[in-house]
């Protein structure tokens, strides 16, 4: 098979590598927020602690709990994934844009990269494997 023809066939899945993308960048962007309202998989705050949901930590462990799992799934994923690349933006200059301008040097490159993989995916849509295709959204 000539390297054509390999590239073609590669460049004809990008709908369920979309999908693919989609649901592994959600399964993680979840345990961020599930540390922070139940130290689960680990504890975020000094100490082993959790956040108030009342708090805008605590909101933001919701977002990302609960938007993150309705974006694993693929339901109502492009207003969803807006509001999370809208939440990461704000995480980027509330906390990590004080430490410096680049990413790198301040530890925000994880709070970058999901802004613009939300960004995307609500620009892109979830893929052939989500929800939203099979109501076909």
């Amino acid at each position: 098979m000539s390297t054509h023809k390999i590239a073609e066939k590669w460049a004809d899945r990008s709908p369920e590598l979309r999908s693919v993308l989609r649901i592994v960048a959600a399964f993680i962007f979840m345990q961020f927020g599930a540390a922070k309202l139940f130290a689960f998989p680990m504890a975020l705050l000094p100490g082993g602690g959790t956040v108030r949901v009342a708090s805008q930590l605590g909101v933001a462990g919701l977002l990302e709990l609960i938007g993150g799992g309705l974006v694993l799934i693929g339901l109502f994923t492009r207003p969803i994934a807006f509001l999370l690349a809208g939440e990461m933006a704000v995480a980027y200059f509330q906390v990590h844009f004080p430490k410096g301008f680049w990413p790198a040097a301040n530890g925000g490159v994880a709070t970058v990269l999901y802004c613009f993989i939300w960004l995307y995916i609500s620009a892109a849509g979830a893929g052939p494997w989500s929800v939203d295709a099979k109501r076909g959204r």
